[in-house]
């Protein structure tokens, strides 16, 4: 028996929290262990550890999407996870966290050993198969949905082949389970699978090999097949030659400038740091609305304040954070100043959201091209960060803004939103379709997040039809699981029952990411019973000219006035999205047979 303190923390501090700290709860008193748990969320500190029960413990575990603060729990071995993994894997995340007692156990008791710099030939040809020591970062651009089910695919295909794993996820609320100086240095193979910007310097001297997250969740065994193969030594190994670690990382900068991540990772990394801003934004637009559609009109009232705040602050911002963090992904810190910019210019030339795209790209290739090939003196290199770049870059990008893109991107977004504003039934029912089908294709990945871009980007030229079909169509697989799971229970098992209820929230919080469990499980039917519910609700939204100002909220919104258009047809939409959901799982989905009945028989 052990005994552990733990810690469980969500951005909001709603689902999450208090589901893994349930979840903790109960499984570690199956399994004969003592456990503390601390939930932190927005609304402060529930059930907060004492000094003396973490002094006590054998081992802290930290199930968290946010950063929660390890230090007080200097000398125990922690033990970190993400909630999700605590809520769908309890028993398997008690057991690594007892099992790193024993690890702390033999560290303290292992006099320490030099471990000598790989050799090229060494890194690309580490230990046969078994034993060998992996490390990978996953990442999608909210973190929420394919970054975790990436990790878990890389996990269960390691341990298939007797490889040992440690996996850092990384999403828009920052880097989780982090990989350790330790782990990093005792690694013969690195994996990052990301759709985003990943930071790869702490791996110089390493065989690395990068792919995308979709290909680790469909055939995480091949990627590791391939990472073996495939991957090359980042730095070419200079650094087992005698030269200096400098020497090895400006090789190592040089070696990555030849395979940089595509456009479309850049986008994401773009998008994933505007998320936050549409969605504080939108809300506080739709709350001013509470007072009247038209309240924010007067000066100085408690509606124009949000009206400035949501959509003067938080929306301006929306566009330059897309294109300055386009830019970063490309060129790292020197492409954030222009690409900033950039975005600025966009929305002041009216260009919107393609605008800002364009100005991040140009803005990261410009900034890019100008740190490769500017040579000073060694002595004169501080210049160039502070002073070159930044000048250099955001001179050029703003002058092809001002007098190249700025004019004829406007001309199309006023064309784009005249279109969309004018669109016939017949017109409007596709777009419903396929807006509405790719919410839920993967379910909080990136065609998800393209079409919920490509609805908020609109929101700027009050064209609001999309993201009402968006919302909807995003609500739909979750809660369709649900209802499923409580008509037809003889299809699910006890354990799918349970995470059932935990959908039905997320579903009405407008959390696609509530039907990945059990798409992971039975993806050939469960991921197009939600596809079909989806591009329905997508169609019907558009179809009876729903409109909606605010980009998240779920159901709660539309208890906001004025924040939706035609309301009751709107509720409907969802109400037959689900129903339409929950019946293809019925006719799909088989009865299922629980273990223990199969004991008792």
């Amino acid at each position: 028996m052990s005994k552990i303190v733990a810690v469980t923390a969500c951005p909001t501090g709603i689902a999450h929290t208090h589901m893994a700290a349930e979840a903790l709860q109960e499984t570690a008193v199956l399994m004969g262990h003592q456990i503390r748990v601390e939930r932190q969320s927005a609304q402060g500190v529930e059930g907060r550890l004492e000094p003396e029960e973490i002094a006590d413990a054998d081992v802290a575990l930290i199930a968290a999407d946010i950063h929660v603060d390890p230090a007080r729990f200097a000398g125990k071995p922690v033990f970190e996870t993400s909630t999700s993994r605590a809520v769908r894997d309890t028993e398997a995340v008690i057991e690594a966290a007892v099992a790193a007692i024993g690890a702390a156990n033999i560290a303290k008791e292992t006099p320490p050993v030099t471990k000598p710099v790989p050799t090229p030939a060494a890194a690309a040809a580490p230990a046969a198969a078994q034993g060998l020591k992996v490390v990978a970062i996953t990442s999608c651009p909210t973190g929420i949905a394919h970054t975790f089910m990436a990790a878990d695919a890389l996990k269960k295909a390691a341990k298939a082949r007797g490889f040992e794993i440690a996996v850092e996820t990384q999403g828009s609320v920052g880097s989780q389970t982090a990989l350790t100086e330790e782990e990093v240095a005792a690694a013969d193979l690195v994996v990052i699978a990301a759709d985003t910007h990943v930071d790869d310097s702490r791996f110089v001297g390493k065989k690395i090999y990068k792919t995308s997250v979709g290909a680790a969740v469909k055939g995480a065994a091949k990627v590791l097949d391939e990472a073996i193969a495939d991957g090359e030594v980042m730095g070419g190994g200079a650094a087992a030659g005698g030269e200096s670690y400098v020497d090895a990382v400006k090789q190592a900068k040089a070696a990555r400038k030849s395979k940089q991540s595509g456009p479309y990772q850049h986008l994401l990394t773009g998008v994933s740091y505007m998320l936050p801003l549409v969605v504080a934004g939108g809300l506080l637009i739709a709350l001013s609305f509470v007072f009247g559609i038209e309240a924010f009109k007067q000066e100085g009232t408690f509606p124009a304040a949000l009206m400035s705040i949501g959509g003067g602050a938080a929306f301006a911002l929306m566009v330059p954070v897309l294109a300055g963090y386009i830019a970063y992904s490309i060129a790292d810190r020197p492409g954030l100043t222009p690409g900033l910019v950039g975005g600025m210019l966009a929305v002041n030339l009216n260009a919107g959201f393609l605008g800002g795209i364009l100005a991040g790209f140009l803005a990261g290739y410009v900034a890019r091209w100008l740190r490769d090939t500017i040579k000073l003196p060694r002595n004169l290199e501080g210049l160039k960060p502070v002073l070159i770049l930044p000048l250099l870059s955001t001179l050029v990008t703003g002058l092809v803004m001002v007098y190249v893109v700025g004019t004829p991107v406007a001309a199309i977004m006023t064309a784009m939103t005249n279109f969309l504003q004018g669109l016939g039934t017949t017109n409007a029912v596709m777009l419903g379709l396929l807006l509405g089908g790719m919410m839920a294709v993967d379910m909080g990945g990136p065609i998800n997040k393209a079409a919920y871009t490509f609805a908020v980007g609109l929101l700027t030229s009050q064209t609001y039809a999309p993201m009402a079909a968006v919302m909807a169509a995003g609500m739909t697989p979750p809660l369709g699981l649900a209802l499923a799971t409580m008509i037809a229970k003889n299809r699910f098992t006890e354990e799918e029952r349970d995470a059932g209820k935990a959908a039905a929230v997320l579903g009405l919080s407008f959390i696609t990411e509530g039907a990945i469990p059990f798409a992971a499980k039975d993806p050939a039917r469960v991921i197009p019973s939600i596809i079909v519910g989806s591009a329905v609700t997508g169609a019907l939204s558009m179809m009876l000219g729903c409109q909606l100002v605010a980009p998240h909220g779920g159901i709660f919104v539309l208890a906001i006035p004025h924040a939706v258009t035609n309301l009751a047809a709107y509720a409907a939409t969802i109400v037959i999205g689900t129903l339409i959901t929950t019946a293809m799982l019925i006719v799909l989905k088989k009865p299922v047979v629980e273990d223990h009945l199969i004991a008792s028989v």
